[in-house]
């Protein structure tokens, strides 16, 4: 069995876990400016986690953030394809079942978040980006 150990987010050392971390706090920036209220960050089941949960009113999103400096690896919403969706999909159904208020509406969105040059970020947000099955 593999033991695991906290590291502080300040101690972290891997680039992409550092960019993925600041795309993720711009996310809930912007959602927030936008009237949003960020319900959890990194709502993990096992070793899935959903980026952020964001309400407004009776909605809720489930937000999924990609942040990418460069398209070399490809656009950051062609990032999440059917099996990355079923899994988010079984952690927001926990969520759901935890957290859900009745009347609730759910989404899935999708976040890209792109590191320019200058050190600012652009944000595209793809509200209602897929659906799953019997929701």
């Amino acid at each position: 069995m593999v033991s695991r150990h906290f590291i502080p987010q300040a101690e972290w050392a891997n680039p992409q876990q550092q960019l993925g971390l600041a795309g993720e706090r711009h996310a809930a920036a912007y959602l927030t400016s936008c009237g949003w209220s960020i319900e959890a960050h990194r709502f993990r089941l096992g070793r899935y986690d959903l980026d952020l949960i964001a309400r407004l009113g009776g909605m809720v999103a489930f937000v999924e953030v990609k942040t990418r400096r460069s398209f070399a690896k490809g656009a950051p919403l062609e990032a999440v394809g059917p099996r990355k969706r079923e899994r988010l999909g079984r952690v927001a159904q926990l969520w759901r079942l935890r957290f859900g208020r009745v009347g609730d509406l759910y989404r899935f969105d999708l976040i890209a978040i792109t590191a320019n040059r200058s050190g600012g970020y652009s944000v595209e947000h793809v509200a209602d980006a897929w659906r799953l099955g019997e929701w």
